[in-house]
């Protein structure tokens, strides 16, 4: 395998009547992905009628927070209201990396070892869950299923070279809750 996709974005409403498109930037470096002559393969929604598996970037302009962007294959608002939920992506070498050392490829996380600030090992990494908040998915030892915000406080270190990730873990986060049957008065689970 040589190369990699990742999405970029999802076109949104029209803009006009000269074929601009909104589009949601699910990237951290859009100035990369949306250059004039950039050519991202296109997804369209299920039921869509869309039927160009790729479209070439003419121009992107930013608009307050808003992506605008014209596509070579796009020319008017009906193809441009066609392409409505398309989703954008971008093929990249497979060793990759964002410019930011901070920010990485989900397909650089998925199958890292997970530990605690200890160093004793939760599980590994089974992808990310995009959203508000992006979450990190583990598989626990246990083959239980976790959700870890993707956040700094809770995922203080990413070493991909070295193949792990090193999670604050708070009872209930990844490791379950202390097992509270010594607490029972009869020993049978009882209270």
């Amino acid at each position: 395998m040589d190369s990699i996709e990742v999405v970029v974005g999802r076109i949104g409403k029209p803009h006009g009547i000269r074929g601009e498109v909104t589009v949601d930037v699910r990237t951290d470096e859009p100035e990369k992905r949306y250059v004039p002559g950039v050519r991202l393969l296109a997804q369209p929604p299920r039921g869509s009628a869309f039927s160009h598996p790729s479209l070439q970037v003419r121009r992107a302009r930013w608009h307050a927070s808003t992506l605008l962007v014209a596509f070579a294959e796009i020319p008017d608002r009906n193809a441009a209201e066609a392409a409505r939920g398309v989703v954008l992506r971008a093929t990249l070498p497979v060793d990759a990396s964002p410019d930011d050392p901070e920010e990485f490829y989900d397909h650089q996380l998925e199958g890292l070892a997970a530990y605690d600030l200890d160093g004793t090992r939760l599980g590994e990494i089974a992808g990310l869950v995009h959203g508000a908040q992006d979450l990190l998915r583990v598989t626990t030892l246990d083959g239980r299923e976790a959700l870890v915000p993707f956040v700094a406080a809770l995922v203080p270190e990413v070493d991909v070279p070295g193949g792990r990730v090193v999670i604050a873990d708070r009872p209930g986060l990844v490791a379950p809750f202390p097992d509270d049957a010594d607490d029972t008065e009869d020993g049978d689970g009882e209270r």
